[in-house]
């Protein structure tokens, strides 16, 4: 088993959901309470990622940051290097692939606040800002938590995305999904089923996480019937 594989995977999935928790807050919050026409544009942008395939993302990601596009350009005279093949580059790819499984959670969790709380916030005195932090946010904790954990179980299985923009660096871009497609393609299948097991193993304990902390997933509903 690929440890060090395993290790970049998990840093990069949960720098990913840590950023997506800092930028899919307020843009889960726009998008819940705005009526700006521009939400008719941003919402398809931000659900893209879940139609478009991941090789197809990761190379519009990898024109992008590239040298030859005038972006990648500017962050080469910046900082003396392209984000290709980097791990910055994989977090930048990774969020843009995962943002629409924390911004929807969070977006409908806090369009499900009720009304009458915030109102009541408001004529109380308290500003926009205030009434998010007191009221919003504390009633919208599950699906705020529930957005993080998805964002973080889906950066954990990332493959082409990963491929594309990152590469196949060890100790850099090399994640585990990688390193399983290469133990198989060199025919070590034992490997291959090692690392596939630890992330099967994290993949159930994520779930049951979830499912305890939202007090269930799926069969919610047909339970409490």
């Amino acid at each position: 088993m690929d440890l060090q594989a395993l290790r970049v995977s998990l840093l990069l999935a949960s720098a990913t959901s840590f950023c997506l928790l800092i930028l899919g807050v307020p843009l889960g919050y726009w998008l819940a309470f705005t009526r700006s026409r521009l939400r008719a544009l941003v919402e398809p942008v931000v659900a893209l990622p879940l139609v478009l395939p991941p090789t197809v993302l990761g190379f519009c990601v990898l024109l992008a940051l590239g040298p030859r596009s005038p972006l990648g350009r500017t962050i080469e005279q910046m900082t003396g290097h392209t984000l290709v093949f980097t791990f910055e580059g994989l977090l930048l790819a990774s969020i843009l692939y995962s943002l629409p499984f924390a911004v929807q959670p969070f977006a409908t969790a806090f369009a499900g606040v009720d009304i009458r709380l915030r109102e009541a916030a408001f004529c109380l005195g308290a500003s926009s800002l205030g009434t998010f932090f007191r009221v919003i946010l504390p009633l919208s904790r599950r699906g705020v938590l529930a957005g993080v954990i998805l964002s973080f179980a889906h950066t954990l299985g990332e493959f082409g995305v990963v491929l594309m923009v990152g590469g196949n660096i060890p100790g850099v871009t090399r994640t585990a999904s990688i390193a399983i497609y290469d133990s198989v393609q060199a025919l070590d299948y034992a490997s291959a089923f090692r690392t596939s097991a630890v992330l099967v193993g994290l993949a159930l304990v994520i779930l049951a996480a979830t499912s305890h902390l939202l007090g269930g997933l799926v069969l919610q509903g047909a339970r409490r019937r």
